[in-house]
């Protein structure tokens, strides 16, 4: 795992070492361990390197092929590297080094582009091939890992983080307003979009051509596909899960380094820390966090798996100061991201890595095998759209007015509202707004010192329905997951473990994400995902029976969150009301400061406004931070 950079520039000039230089040295926390440049005239790669195969300086980047023709700055691991380095070598090719790195530029000296379709793995790269005259850059299929980029009618830059492109005092530091609007909706910004005008996420999938002579080929390799076919016994799928599951583990154990998983005590790091147990000698090496909060805790159920899989465990106790960490996070997450539940990544990271170099999460499953209630309210949303508008209405107000205003991961009443909020659109428009901060209507009151600007009014849920269009599912299960999987999954929990473990300089690698398993997932029939509507990674339960304690197997999905809503209100209110002060808020010009005020006031009166809060905050502090570069 690795940080990368570089630029071609189309204007004829060398690319100038200094500038690569500080591109490269912007990505130290992804690789402390190395650091290397390689410049052909108009061309520079750059590379941080944190040392997983083969150590030795033998793994130096950017890595020349044996004739120097060809150069690769590369992030990530090929999990499959080995058969693949003994397929090429039984024809002829010989490798110097150990590394994953040497075997993916000779997979494309022997099949070009489609070499591809042979890889198993996270990654984003760049290769620079000079008989071509052409720079091929690259991100995985899932998007596991990140890649950015900026063209412009002198350059092409890339690299790993934004703050690395931004090094160059030739990219402008501009707002765009079409990702602040998606940004206010979501908590996250869709790739392609950043919210740094000119600067696009490269989508998973995709791969980018680059030419000397500016052209710029952007080329889908990758999607998932749902193919018609009669369904099989029930026993198949879930044998066939096992299998492959078992396998992705095993994969991903490649390294040498020390390693371990983050075990929450739910379903999907449970079932990774179980197969990992069953391939080493040596007890698994698992951490997890608490908050102090009964509501919001696992540990007591990771310490159960633990118990049961004999693993090494290490529980860390979190009660953040967000004053101090939050700029941290936003620093780290930059696009920007608002995901609270980073807090609990990060210091779970920071602990991980005193004692290992890499680890294994559970995430993604919930995207394949639709392990969110979100799906449920799906089915639900069909039965209630079928009753009189009136009924509709005076039951969910009747709910609203019910329950209780509280602080807790997402309570009753929040779940209610959403629903409420999404009962009058179609049911695929609901589903994208059942993960709306902000409702179009405050988003316009918000951005009022905007408006006219262009995309300002631009609206998210139009991202979800182009992800609708785009499947070949027929099932309304499976087109949400893979709406889920391609969507919300890579731009936002992805960030989340990608900045918050290379923050500390720890690899996290997804088992669930293992493309095998994730085009397998789309072959499994909806009722083997979603159990009557209602039990959620019914195949997985299934497929882990007897291996897993059961209160392991049948406990509620839980989510990794904090307690944000206390700390914002009990430990942070002068924090909040000096980042989100109207001083500050005019000095940005984004949001109008009244109308955060009020939402404020209501916080403190007892309201849960925590996740709004969350995205004004990091808002404001990324504008501060990478706009203003205070």
């Amino acid at each position: 795992m690795c940080g990368i950079a570089g630029l071609v520039r189309f204007d004829g000039q060398p690319v100038a070492s200094e500038l690569l230089e500080r591109m490269t040295r912007a990505l130290a926390h992804r690789g402390p361990d190395d650091a290397g440049l390689h410049l052909d005239a108009a061309v520079g790669l750059g590379h941080r390197r944190l040392s997983i195969l083969d150590v030795s300086t033998a793994g130096h980047q950017p890595m020349a092929g044996e004739d120097g023709q060809l150069w690769i700055t590369f992030n990530g691991e090929i999990f499959n590297y080995r058969e693949l380095r003994a397929q090429l070598e039984s024809e002829g090719q010989r490798f110097r080094s150990g590394t994953d790195t040497e075997v993916l530029l000779g997979a494309y000296r022997r099949w070009g582009l489609d070499c591809l379709a042979k890889l198993n793995g996270m990654f984003a790269f760049a290769l620079w091939d000079a008989p071509a005259r052409r720079l091929w850059v690259v991100r995985d299929r899932l998007g596991v890992k990140p890649l950015f980029y900026r063209t412009s009618p002198d350059a092409f830059h890339f690299a790993s983080e934004i703050k690395a492109i931004l090094e160059d005092p030739a990219v402008p530091r501009e707002v765009d307003g079409e990702a602040l609007a998606h940004f206010l909706a979501l908590n996250y910004t869709p790739a392609p979009l950043t919210l740094f005008r000119g600067v696009r996420q490269l989508l998973p999938g995709h791969y980018l051509l680059v030419h000397p002579d500016a052209r710029v080929q952007d080329v889908e390799y990758w999607d998932i596909h749902h193919p018609r076919a009669e369904p099989l016994p029930d026993a198949h799928y879930v044998e066939r899960l096992r299998e492959l599951l078992d396998d992705a583990v095993r994969l991903r154990l490649v390294s040498d380094v020390p390693f371990g998983v983050f075990l929450s005590g739910g379903l999907d790091s449970s079932s990774v820390a179980y197969h990992m147990s069953r391939h080493l000698q040596s007890p698994v090496r698992s951490f997890s966090v608490s908050f102090g909060d009964a509501s919001f805790d696992e540990v007591r159920y990771a310490r159960e798996v633990s118990r049961a899989l004999g693993t090494d465990h290490t529980d860390t106790r979190i009660d953040a100061d967000l004053g101090q960490v939050l700029p941290h996070l936003v620093r780290h997450a930059e696009e920007p991201t608002a995901d609270s539940s980073m807090v609990g990544v990060y210091f779970l990271a920071r602990e991980a890595r005193t004692r290992v170099k890499m680890v294994l999460t559970g995430d993604g499953a919930d995207e394949l095998f639709a392990g969110y209630q979100t799906y449920s309210a799906f089915y639900l949303h069909r039965i209630f759209s079928a009753l009189p508008r009136w009924l509709q209405r005076g039951t969910l107000s009747a709910l609203l007015a019910a329950l209780p205003a509280r602080d807790g991961k997402v309570t009753w009443r929040e779940k209610v509202r959403r629903f409420a909020a999404g009962l009058e659109l179609s049911a695929e428009d609901a589903h994208a707004t059942r993960r709306m901060i902000f409702s179009a209507a405050e988003r316009a009151e918000l951005l009022r010192p905007l408006a006219g600007q262009p995309g300002i009014t631009a609206d998210f849920v139009d991202g979800y329905r182009a992800a609708f269009a785009r499947t070949d599912a027929g099932d309304p299960l499976d087109r949400m997951l893979y709406v889920d999987t391609r969507h919300y999954l890579p731009n936002d929990m992805l960030v989340k473990v990608d900045r918050m473990t290379m923050a500390h300089g720890l690899e996290a690698r997804t088992p669930y994400l293992d493309y095998r398993l994730v085009e397998f997932a789309a072959t499994v029939p909806p009722r083997l995902k979603l159990r009557f509507g209602l039990q959620g990674k019914y195949v997985l339960k299934r497929a882990m029976e007897g291996r897993l304690p059961e209160r392991i197997l049948h406990r509620a999905k839980a989510g990794f969150n904090i307690p944000n809503a206390r700390w914002l209100r009990e430990g942070s209110r002068a924090f909040v009301g000096d980042t989100l002060s109207a001083g500050r808020l005019r000095a940005a010009g984004l949001v109008d400061p009244a109308a955060v005020e009020a939402l404020v006031s209501a916080h403190w009166a007892g309201q849960d406004h925590s996740h709004q809060l969350w995205c004004l905050l990091t808002l404001q502090l990324w504008w501060e931070t990478f706009i203003a570069r205070r």
